[in-house]
């Protein structure tokens, strides 16, 4: 990524962070982490937070890009992965020890002409055709272990769409990077 590259101790803190919030969300105990482990406020990026339980998602709310500082972003995507995903119900406090953190914080979007410029593992896909838009993260298509045309497929089906929307003129793909960091790696 060409931006700030976050330490690791910043992503620890960030990751602190997020569980602090949503830890206070359900009503436990929750501490931050100390203020100077934390990005500054200048640094304003793009960020998704994802929840897993027992290896499975959990939930996960992200925005693309931000006018607030990161920690604040990364707060309210976290409180909005835990309570508000749509395909979940809302995080409960017995829960809470059973899930891990993820965070992706995001490059600036970049529009492509041809699929080819995506790179299976470093690049994420927002489409955007005049029937839906869906979003997948980089992470996603290694997990799976797909390649960049069931990437594509996939993508089209998260946004409600038929897979091989993608090659339809109207449909708009951008791609970003991310750099992703979790509670897992982070010990």
């Amino acid at each position: 990524m060409s931006e700030h590259e976050l330490s690791p101790k910043e992503q620890k803190a960030l990751l602190k962070l997020a569980r602090g919030r949503i830890a206070r969300l359900v009503g436990r105990e929750g501490d931050g982490p100390a203020q100077e482990e934390l990005p500054g406020p200048e640094i304003k990026r793009g960020a998704f937070v994802t929840l897993h339980k027992q290896g499975r998602l959990r939930g996960c709310i992200g925005n693309f890009i931000s006018d607030e500082p990161l920690t604040e972003l990364i707060e309210d995507m976290a409180v909005a992965a835990a309570s508000q995903d749509p395909r979940f119900p809302p995080l409960s406090g017995a829960e809470l020890d059973q899930v891990d953190l993820e965070i992706s914080v995001l490059s600036p979007l970049r529009r492509i002409s041809d699929v080819n410029e995506i790179k299976v593992g470093t690049h994420g896909i927002y489409m955007v055709s005049p029937r839906g838009r869906g979003v997948l993260l980089p992470q996603v298509a290694t997990e799976y272990g797909w390649d960049r045309d069931t990437f594509l497929d996939q993508t089209c089906v998260k946004a409600g769409l038929r897979p091989g929307c993608w090659r339809d003129p109207d449909t708009e793909i951008l791609i970003f990077s991310a750099q992703i960091f979790g509670e897992k790696e982070a010990g």
